[in-house]
């Protein structure tokens, strides 16, 4: 009977991307008769600035096999509950993205129907008060969550890391060659097809050694030296939606308490964010190289460092969009490689992993059912739609008339999926969630109320409810916060103490 399992891996590019592919499918696959090499050069940089991340890590780190406390000292990582915003609605504001959902649902009606309700109410409290993360992270407070006591606040958080992204490369090789990968020195100067069909059969180093595999994972990052110089796959070109082009990078150092959340803050022509790790500051201008040149954002980075420049300013070029395939014959694009969605909900290291996830579900033999690349590459691109979407809602969902980029992405024409989720909120309150999507309904009322958007009216059920008895259910749900907030710690304090255990 002829053999049909794929016996021969070659991850092409390391850095993140390449690495949690290597020490993910190194677990996975769990056959030792499965070589998986991964083939990378001293000489090619990686981009590696995305130091922040989303719940989902945490899954990704317990299937490798990291412990906690180890990969906090190992990474300089800090807890993260969140996101503030700062200016994205008008210069001034301020709010919160939190990672848990405010409130608690009530007769199968989302929390946020009763607080709109509620709202119009003089001297209601605001939304913030209806959110355990978002009351710790303003305190400067962390603890993990308690998920034994059922029924309370303390049960539902989620939180996420902010840390060393080329660190965790590093950890992840660790990882990946403790499980037998094997990793390759070399330059790519030549990659070889199979005449018949196209496949890619091989790729030659600059030393003359010429590497074969059955399935090739492309982390070339956005050259796309697999998928898009050789393949010719495509690429869809968001740039209309999402005309942030370029970033600046800068590390500085540490200035105050280590805040458990990540800063956007919005400027001019893009914005800003702010990541503490803890040994420095990790800053970035992200901005449209239209309405600003390098030498100016540059100059606005600077002028908003909370502490003395540790490193050299460094640029990235990028274009927001997705490969048409990011699977294409036996070639599969991970990272950079496979599309880019700028870093403003810190979904990059995300879209990794689960793009790992989807790859081991479809996993193929050597037939390569184009059925399962077909599916593959629908599901991926229904990701980063929705993910895309959730973007730009953050650009168009503004008040801002002061520049001629506020003024084009808060006119410019969106998705039709989009529109239809802010029509439909703005009548009556309204969220779904399509497919299991990674942003949910408290996500998208975060950002709308945040950002000044409010529906005429809410669900009609919460009429129901008489006046007292809605106005005591508030107030319990915000005496139980506060009650919780009782239970956090100081997150410098809390974070050392972690450490230490490692």
């Amino acid at each position: 009977m002829t053999d049909l399992n794929i016996r021969e891996i070659a991850i092409i590019g390391g850095g993140t991307a390449g690495w949690m592919a290597a020490a993910g499918l190194s677990i996975l696959l769990k056959d030792p008769t499965v070589r998986i090499r991964l083939i990378e050069s001293d000489e090619i940089g990686t981009v590696g600035v995305g130091e922040a991340t989303i719940p989902h890590i945490r899954y990704f780190n317990q299937l490798v096999g990291l412990k906690e406390e180890e990969y906090l000292r190992r990474t300089n990582a800090t807890f993260k509950l969140g996101i503030e915003f700062v200016n994205w609605g008008q210069i001034g504001d301020r709010y919160f993205h939190p990672f848990s959902p405010f409130g608690v649902n009530m007769d199968g009606i989302h929390f946020h129907h009763f607080w709109l309700r509620h709202i119009q109410k003089p001297g209601a409290a605001p939304i913030d008060d209806y959110n355990l993360q978002v009351l710790a992270s303003k305190l400067n407070k962390f603890t993990h969550p308690q998920p034994n006591v059922r029924s309370s606040p303390l049960a539902t958080i989620e939180y996420a890391y902010q840390f060393d992204a080329s660190l965790y490369g590093k950890y992840m090789r660790e990882v990946a060659e403790g499980r037998g990968v094997q990793r390759i020195e070399g330059k790519i100067v030549e990659v070889k097809q199979r005449p018949e069909d196209g496949f890619v059969q091989s790729v030659t180093l600059e030393s003359g050694e010429e590497i074969a595999a059955e399935l090739f994972i492309d982390c070339t990052g956005f050259r796309g030296l697999l998928i898009e110089q050789t393949l010719k796959s495509g690429y869809d070109d968001w740039s209309n939606y999402l005309p942030v082009d370029r970033a600046v990078a800068q590390a500085c150092e540490l200035a105050g308490p280590l805040t458990p959340f990540t800063r956007a803050t919005a400027h001019e022509s893009g914005w800003q964010w702010r990541i503490p790790l803890q040994n420095r500051l990790g800053n970035g201008h992200v901005y449209c190289s239209e309405y600003i040149s390098d030498d100016e954002a540059c100059a606005k980075l600077q002028s908003g460092l909370d502490g003395e420049p540790i490193s050299e300013p460094r640029f990235l070029r990028f274009k927001t969009g997705i490969r048409k395939k990011p699977w294409n014959k036996n070639v599969v694009s991970l990272g950079l490689a496979s599309g880019f969605l700028e870093p403003l909900e810190s979904t990059s290291i995300h879209l990794i992993q689960t793009a790992i996830a989807r790859l081991m579900t479809n996993f193929p033999d050597k037939c390569f059912n184009e059925k399962d690349i077909d599916y593959y590459n629908e599901r991926t691109l229904a990701e980063f739609k929705q993910v895309r979407d959730f973007l730009i809602l953050h650009y168009c969902a503004t008040q801002r008339d002061d520049t001629p980029f506020w003024n084009y992405v808060r006119t410019m024409e969106l998705p039709e999926t989009l529109r239809q989720r802010i029509d439909i909120y703005l009548e009556n309150g309204r969220l779904y969630r399509h497919d299991n999507e990674l942003f949910g309904e408290h996500s998208w009322f975060a950002v709308f109320e945040g950002q000044n958007l409010r529906p005429k009216r809410y669900h009609p059920v919460v009429n129901h409810i008489p006046d007292q008895m809605l106005d005591q259910r508030m107030a319990e749900i915000r005496r139980a916060m506060n009650k919780c907030l009782e239970q956090f710690e100081d997150h410098d304090q809390y974070l050392k103490k972690r450490c230490q255990m490692a």
